[in-house]
C-alpha cells in the first residue's frame, strides 16, 4: 500500500498536476492520493490548510483521475465534512495521536456518521504514531478505531526526525494484523534521505509507504524540505511485486534499534565536546586550568554509584570509567 501525495493541499490546480503527474509515473500500480486540507502547524503564522475548499479538489481528483484520496483529520467536525464529501481514507497525524480524548472524539464522529447518514464510504483509518514515543499509547489509539468497525492501518513516522525503531518494533509485534506503513518522509524531515529509508519497507516486512510528493516541493507552503517530485517516485518505490524479506526479520527490526542507538551516542557525545570546548573558552577568559582534579573525583564517584544501579545492563564500573577516561581525555583536547 502506497500513499503518496502532498502534505498541504494549496491550490486546485497543484492538487491536480501532483495527482495526474503521480498517475503517469506509477502507471498500473495502484496508490492513494493524500493531500492535508487542514494542518495543525506549530505556528499560527504559517499556512493552515485550505479548510473545506481543499476537499473539492480531492473530490475532483476522485472524479477526474479515478484515485481514492485521503486526508487528516484533528476534530470531529473534520470528519463530519471531510466523510461528507466522500473522502475514502481519513488519517491522524502525531499530535493529535498524543491525545487520546482527541482520537476518541474522532471515532466518536466516524461511528455518529455511520449511524446517521448509513452509507459510510470510508475505506480506512490511518492512525500515525504519537509525537512522543509511547507504544502503549499508539495500541490504544489503534483499539479506538478499531470499534468503528472501519479498518485500521498504523504509519510510523518516528519522533522528532528519530526513527524510533523500538517503539514501531513494539507495535508490529503486539499487533502483526495491522498494516504498518512507513512515514520517511517525516522520519528525517529531508526528501534526500527519503529514498533510502524506503528500503527499511522490506527489511522491516512493513506494507508500504506514505511519501509526501509534490509536483513544485522549492514552492511548497509547508514541509518544503521533505517532499519529493512525483517523476522521483519510481526511483523510490520498488514498482511491481517485491517479496518482502522473512529469514531474519527479527533480527532486522534489533539491528535498526542498535543502530539508531549509536546514531544517538556519537550524536550526544559531539554535543558533549561542544559543551566541553565552550567551558574551555570560559576557563581561559577566568585563568582557570582545563583539568580540576576536585570536579574529576566526583565525577568518577559518581559514576561508581551509577554503575551499581546498571549492572544487568552489562555496565560495571571498570567499563564505564574506561569510557569515560575516554571521553574526558578528548574532552580535555576540546579545551586546550
Amino acid at each position: 500500500m502506497y500513499i503518496l501525495g502532498p502534505c498541504s493541499a494549496e491550490t486546485r490546480e497543484q492538487v491536480l498536476v501532483t495527482a495526474r503527474q503521480l498517475k503517469e509515473v506509477c502507471g498500473a500500480m495502484p496508490f492513494i492520493f493524500r493531500a492535508g486540507v487542514w494542518k495543525p502547524r506549530t505556528s499560527p503564522h504559517t499556512y493552515q490548510g485550505a479548510g473545506e475548499e481543499g476537499l473539492k479538489w480531492l473530490q475532483e481528483v476522485q472524479q477526474t483521475l479515478g484515485l481514492a484520496v485521503a486526508t487528516e483529520v484533528a476534530t470531529p467536525e473534520h470528519v463530519a465534512a471531510a466523510l461528507k464529501a466522500g473522502v475514502d481514507y481519513l488519517w491522524i497525524g502525531a499530535r493529535t495521536s498524543a491525545n487520546p480524548l482527541a482520537v476518541q472524539a474522532i471515532a466518536d464522529a466516524i461511528l455518529d456518521f455511520r449511524f446517521l447518514i448509513f452509507d459510510l464510504r470510508l475505506k480506512g483509518v490511518i492512525i500515525k504514531n504519537p509525537v512522543n514515543a509511547d507504544a502503549q499509547l499508539w495500541l490504544g489509539n489503534i483499539e479506538r478505531l478499531e470499534r468503528t468497525g472501519v479498518p485500521v492501518i498504523a504509519v510510523h513516522r518516528g519522533c522528532n526526525h528519530q526513527p524510533c525503531w523500538h517503539m514501531a518494533h513494539e507495535v508490529r509485534l503486539a499487533r502483526p494484523d495491522i498494516p504498518m506503513l512507513l512515514d520517511p518522509s517525516h522520519m528525517s524531515g529531508d526528501a534526500a534521505q527519503v529514498p533510502m529509508l524506503m528500503g527499511k519497507v522490506r527489511e522491516l516486512g512493513l506494507d508500504g509507504a506514505m511519501v509526501e510528493v509534490h509536483c513544485d516541493p522549492k514552492s511548497a507552503l509547508s514541509d518544503s524540505a521533505q517532499q519529493v517530485k512525483p517523476e522521483e517516485i519510481s526511483e523510490i518505490i520498488p514498482f511491481g511485486v517485491t517479496r518482502p524479506l522473512l529469514d531474519g526479520l527479527e533480527l532486522n527490526w534489533l539491528r535498526a534499534e542498535i543502530d539508531e542507538l549509536d546514531e544517538r551516542l556519537w550524536d550526544t557525545i559531539a554535543a558533549r565536546m561542544e559543551v566541553s570546548e565552550r567551558i574551555g573558552r570560559w576557563k581561559k577568559a577566568h585563568g582557570v586550568a582545563p583539568l580540576q582534579p576536585e570536579r574529576y573525583q566526583q565525577i568518577v564517584e559518581k559514576l561508581k554509584a551509577k554503575s551499581a544501579t546498571m549492572q544487568e545492563g552489562g555496565l560495571d564500573a571498570d567499563f564505564m570509567l574506561r569510557i569515560w577516561e575516554l571521553i574526558h581525555a578528548q574532552s580535555l583536547k576540546q579545551q586546550e
